[in-house]
């Protein structure tokens, strides 16, 4: 028993001996591993968000910026909560207009013991309201919301964010890496309890902010083309509409609308129809705006000129064993008719007197089949069959805008080089990037894909297309005093793998002005109900368009209202300088209104003994007047005669000599205490009027 009882107690003193040895161990072969997993643990470090960048139009304006947001968070195990929680409660339901009974049943329902998301994106107002109440455990928790600060106002354009601030479509998503910047991160410690502390001797590493887009959309353009656009779709009864409007020369969009459209502000609320950008998504049969592509091949080809006879007849004809049919039995026109009245048996003729491969081709180089590389997300590039698989219909059905899918993006494109004098160009959004400090990083200069056809041919074919809206399928476009050049389109639309007779889309394009082209604009509708013809529902949304756009281009403006000529002015007698100083007498002639050579430095204070042409002389303003400055003079000098100057030049001149000057008055002066030619005194006085 005794023996037992020392094995135990011998057991039990080596225990601490045992402890001592594994704490020696641990420190010696693993101490300096665990010391930095322990300063791991305790450091630890928070992000410091990037500020998104804004995106701004031509001229500056903010259409999209950050705007500080707060979630409302809550720890309802904190002391004191308990006891204002009623209070609490009920004010929130006042401030915010959530019922007080879901806030408590959402506060009873927590997964988290000591915490519950309650409520978000709530303002600045109601930040400091709810702050100004000191309940314990509420915690406020600041992030920055996107804002679309003109609401609709080219929300195809603009795109919009997700609850994250992630880009989720338009520039927002295109422009997502530029925009969001990179978050940078600061050094913290925590305690014992887990509190984090920032550390003053810890790493920061700054955030990058995101950059400033610029577009080449004008707000006050962009709004009068959604309001015509949407008048446009509801007096139509149209499905839906699009218009985009481009610089054809360096390919600017200058805006771009769609009916419906959305409020980015709250993208949720609406379906996926209304947040569809229609220009680069939606693939159309073009309809009669491609023949623009037959036409250029026929012209440049030599196949046809503009004043060669086509008969159409009585305003049909079989090709290919189909029929193809006219709005009017035309007879014998011209080439150039063809075009203005929208001929589709002419077109179809002349087609077929080219090649097919040839005709591709020129679809090709106008863009057809393939995207314009605008951007913008969600782009598609239409479709434009080989010649290998085109059935014997084909060419003629191409060449009035059937067997053929475009975007309305790349119908206008086409359009932009009939006006340019045949280049294709590629259309942007964004003008230029900046930095946070304002400085640019990039800018979008002008980017020629390739030459469609020659000058010559767009040269010969615009009276052509002018006839269109003069006297052709587009006199609902004209504007009296801006020549306007463009085609109207008219297409079935195929539903279930036939064309509806009662379905169709119209379709407008053209550019303005047509001598010096500004703008190009293209108008589509999808199935309008008053009328399928674009002539009679699309042209004239144009027209209002351009008729308000002309007030924002002054040489557009300058043709509609011409500024009469300025009649000459009379000629008069020129004023006598001779003996006033020449800075002085410069200035008086050029006060009216004549040009004078300034005099040298050194000659400025000198009387002019000569001016050319002689005083009183009959002169129009704008001549020219010489002054020849005197010689110097060693003799005394005399008191000028300063009648009839300002007091400022009078001044000028005596201070320059040394004279003290006393003025009494106002304006002119009229009366000098010292007569003219008298010795030069030390102080006058000037009387003025």
């Amino acid at each position: 028993m005794l023996a037992r009882m020392y094995v135990v107690l011998t057991l039990v003193s080596l225990v601490p001996l045992l402890i001592v040895g594994q704490i020696v161990r641990i420190y010696l072969t693993e101490g300096a591993e665990l010391r930095e997993r322990g300063r791991q643990q305790a450091s630890a470090s928070i992000t410091l968000p990037a500020l998104r960048g804004s995106i701004l139009d031509q001229a500056g304006r903010t259409l999209a910026a950050n705007i500080a947001r707060y979630d409302l968070a809550l720890d309802p195990t904190v002391p004191g909560f308990a006891e204002q929680a009623s209070t609490f409660f009920d004010q929130l339901s006042r401030l915010t207009g959530q019922p007080a009974a879901a806030l408590r049943r959402r506060v009873a329902q927590r997964t988290s013991r000591q915490y519950v998301l309650l409520l978000r994106n709530l303002d600045e107002a109601a930040h400091e309201e709810i702050a100004s109440w000191k309940v314990p455990g509420v915690q406020l928790q600041e992030r920055y919301s996107r804002r679309y600060n003109y609401g609709p106002t080219a929300a195809h354009v603009l795109g919009h964010v997700s609850v994250d601030g992630q880009g989720m479509a338009g520039l927002e998503l295109q422009f997502d890496e530029v925009l969001k910047g990179r978050p940078g991160r600061r050094a913290v410690q925590r305690d014992r309890h887990g509190v984090r502390k920032v550390r003053v001797d810890g790493a920061v590493v700054e955030p990058e902010h995101g950059q400033t887009v610029v577009l080449t959309i004008d707000l006050v353009r962009q709004s009068i083309l959604e309001e015509e656009l949407a008048r446009g779709v509801a007096e139509s009864g149209a499905r839906w509409g699009t218009a985009i409007a481009m610089d054809p020369h360096t390919g600017a969009i200058l805006a771009l609308a769609n009916v419906p459209t959305y409020d980015p502000n709250a993208p949720g609320r609406y379906d996926d129809a209304a947040r569809r950008n229609r220009a680069i998504t939606d693939r159309i049969e073009p309809g009669s705006t491609f023949k623009l592509v037959a036409a250029v091949a026929a012209v440049e080809q030599g196949v046809v000129t503009l004043e060669d006879s086509i008969e159409t007849g009585d305003g049909w004809a079989v090709f290919g064993g189909r029929t193809v049919k006219d709005t009017h039995a035309w007879g014998t026109i011209t080439f150039a008719d063809v075009i203005a009245l929208s001929s589709n048996v002419g077109m179809a003729k002349v087609a077929s007197r080219l090649d097919p491969g040839v005709f591709y081709q020129y679809a090709r180089n106008l863009g057809f089949g393939q995207p314009t590389w605008v951007d913008l997300p969600g782009e598609v590039g239409g479709t434009l069959k080989k010649p290998s698989a085109w059935s014997g219909t084909t060419l003629t059905s191409m060449s009035r805008g059937y067997e053929v899918d475009a975007t309305p993006l790349q119908i206008l494109t086409a359009y932009c080089a009939l006006a340019n004098g045949g280049l294709l160009v590629r259309p942007y959004v964004v003008a230029e990037r900046r930095d946070m400090l304002g400085r640019t990083v990039w800018r979008a200069s002008r980017d020629s894909i390739r030459r469609a056809f020659k000058p010559a041919t767009a040269r010969a074919l615009l009276p052509a297309f002018e006839r269109v809206v003069e006297e052709g399928t587009a006199t609902q476009a004209r504007i009296e005093g801006l020549r306007i050049a463009g085609k109207t389109g008219t297409a079935q639309k195929a539903v279930g793998g036939s064309y509806d007779r009662h379905a169709y889309r119209a379709s407008f394009v053209g550019f303005f002005p047509a001598e010096a082209p500004e703008v190009a604009l293209i108008v589509v509708l999808d199935e309008p109900r008053t009328s399928g013809y674009g002539g009679v529902v699309a042209a004239p949304i144009f027209r209002r368009v351009a008729r308000r756009w002309a007030g924002t281009l002054p040489e557009v403006a300058r043709r509609l209202a011409p500024v009469p000529d300025l009649p000459e002015p009379p000629a008069r007698a020129v004023p006598d300088v001779i003996g006033q100083p020449a800075t002085v007498a410069a200035s008086r002639l050029m006060a009216a209104g004549y040009r004078v050579p300034l005099p040298d430095p050194a000659d400025r204070l000198r009387p002019v003994a000569v001016q050319q042409p002689e005083p009183n002389t009959l002169l129009e303003p704008g001549a020219r007047v010489r002054l020849r400055p005197a010689a110097p003079d060693t003799s005394a000098p005399v008191m000028p005669d300063v009648t009839g100057l300002s007091v400022r030049q009078a001044v000028f001149w005596l201070a320059a000599r040394g004279v003290h000057v006393e003025v009494q008055g106002r304006g002119r002066v009229t009366a000098q205490s010292v007569p003219a030619g008298a010795t030069l005194p030390e102080r006058v006085v000037l009387r003025c009027r």
